[in-house]
């Protein structure tokens, strides 16, 4: 058993800096950090395009607050938008304290990317690795302190409850296949998206919604769980289960999306063409390719300057590259990909979940910030504020003290069999295939209820026979994707308006 006095789960930016935040306010304090992978892999470290900051004289507070409630299709808390959107620049000011780079022009001002559904110039960038760069930076920081400790390769199992107070959480330990108890006074969920329950994403192999579906079997308050977004261009690759990301700032420097036959297309679905926000693009791309039956579209570089996209671009210019992609003169295939979950654990504004001592963070939270549809470079930002305001209310209160009662491990994890890795991968492909065809961008009721008796049987299946077989990272993963996708669908199929990233459609053989 471990006791901790805050047990942050996830080493992405929002448990990273809420982590250097309250070990240096409470020195003698202890901060646990726990990861299933290295502690720098996470969906930060994957972020191209930047942190979305108003800093430019002609920008303003209320013009980023009316983009943002825009491409939220009108479902985002203003309260909160306020909040993220003023604190911006001290968030930034910070990330630069602790050795964070970013791009600048010649005069010594921030070089200031623009991105699809912003009316300004507002995204701080380090060229388009911004997530990297912000990962090593706040990484160093917390190597430096004393206070904190990083386990990685120890993957959350549950949360442990008594009534609705958290004590902490079960740790299955991937270096000696043994389960820990980890106690706490605080616990943070800081565990990221849920990318691979569709396979087809962004997000790093890691990314399996396993704090989201903790919370709900501690029962914690879940919304917005139906509003997926697609990142409308991703890297067209046969064969990567994790696909490669073409930044939106491509976009916003000036690139075309056409059809394989040269046709410009966007033009069709919103007045801001490309740079209408990624819900209108993502949507309008699966149209283009259900009425073509074409595998992807084409962002069409061509007229770009080379040398110029090269040094905005690096790692996108590197990958198209090995690729065999000449952006002077070949199109990049492209296609939508699921990119970020808008809703999640619902939090309030100091990131407090409905259950005592459990807060949330980051991409597995729901704020309130991004209502039906994130706006691009929104989510870093939303991250740095929502750790900040929650330390802010902790640091308050130097007398959090749980009574902790001997606790056994949950599982027994001895004496057992492994678990067929085959048959666990096979099952992942089946979930990961149906949520694609059946909760994917455009939704059918139908479909929708199909899919969820089919992920429910699968998952039954595995809790009756994990009983038999030792607890391994690949199925606990599975059983999270798996909760994950019933919850998206649920969610999707008690939301009768479309919204944003959120489109529904009735078949013609459907009555309910």
């Amino acid at each position: 058993m471990i006791k901790t006095n805050y047990l942050i789960i996830g080493s992405g930016v929002a448990g990273l800096t809420f982590a250097i935040k309250i070990a240096n306010h409470f020195p003698e304090k202890s901060i646990t950090i726990i990861t299933k992978s290295n502690e720098s892999e996470s969906n930060t470290k994957y972020a191209q395009g930047g942190v979305a900051i108003v800093l430019d004289e002609g920008d303003s507070y209320q013009k980023h607050i009316e983009d943002t409630i825009l491409c939220g299709d009108g479902l985002c808390d203003l309260k909160v938008v306020e909040l993220v959107i003023s604190e911006g620049p001290k968030r930034l000011k910070e990330l630069i304290d602790w050795g964070a780079n970013f791009d600048k022009v010649a005069n010594g001002e921030f070089d200031l990317g623009k991105e699809g559904g912003h009316s300004e110039n507002r995204v701080v960038h380090h060229k388009d690795q911004t997530g990297l760069e912000i990962e090593r930076a706040i990484l160093r920081q917390v190597n430096q302190i004393d206070n904190i400790t990083i386990l990685d390769f120890h993957l959350a199992l549950d949360l442990i409850m008594e009534k609705n107070r958290c004590l902490g959480a079960s740790v299955f330990n991937q270096k000696t296949n043994t389960i820990q108890t980890f106690l706490s006074d605080i616990t943070l969920l800081a565990t990221g998206g849920i990318g691979h329950v569709y396979g087809h994403t962004t997000n790093p192999i890691i990314a399996t919604g396993d704090g989201i579906a903790m919370a709900f079997r501690a029962n914690a308050i879940l919304m917005d769980m139906e509003f997926i977004q697609f990142h409308p261009t991703a890297l067209f690759e046969k064969g990567y289960e994790s696909k490669f990301l073409i930044s939106e700032a491509v976009r916003g420097f000036g690139a075309y999306l056409k059809t394989k036959n040269g046709n410009r297309f966007m033009q069709k679905y919103d007045t801001r063409g490309e740079l209408a926000s990624r819900d209108i693009v993502s949507q309008s791309i699966d149209l283009e390719l259900k009425k073509s039956g074409d595998n992807c579209v084409y962002l069409d570089c061509t007229h770009l300057d080379e040398k110029k996209f090269k040094k905005h671009f690096p790692m996108i210019y590197d990958r198209c590259k090995s690729n065999k992609i000449a952006i002077s003169k070949d199109w990049i295939p492209v296609i939508p990909a699921q990119h970020y979950l808008c809703g999640g654990i619902a939090v309030d504004t100091n990131g407090k979940t409905s259950i005592e001592n459990l807060y949330a963070c980051g991409e597995c939270s729901r704020t309130g910030l991004h209502g039906a549809n994130r706006l691009a470079s929104n989510s870093l930002l939303e991250a740095l504020v929502y750790s900040d305001q929650i330390f802010n209310y902790l640091s308050k209160f130097n007398t959090i003290k749980t009574v902790f009662q001997e606790t056994k491990p949950l599982f027994n994890n001895k004496s057992k069999p492994k678990f067929n890795a085959n048959f666990l991968n096979k099952l992942k492909l089946e979930v990961q295939l149906l949520m694609r065809q059946n909760v994917g961008i455009i939704r059918h009721d139908s479909e929708l209820l199909q899919a969820e008796t089919q992920l429910i049987k699968w998952l039954l299946d595995l809790e009756t026979t994990q009983e038999s077989y030792q607890i391994c990272t690949q199925l606990v993963e599975l059983k999270n994707m798996i909760t994950i996708g019933i919850l998206i669908i649920r969610h999707s199929i008690n939301r009768n308006e479309n919204r944003g990233g959120f489109v529904k459609f009735k078949l013609k053989n459907e009555n309910t």
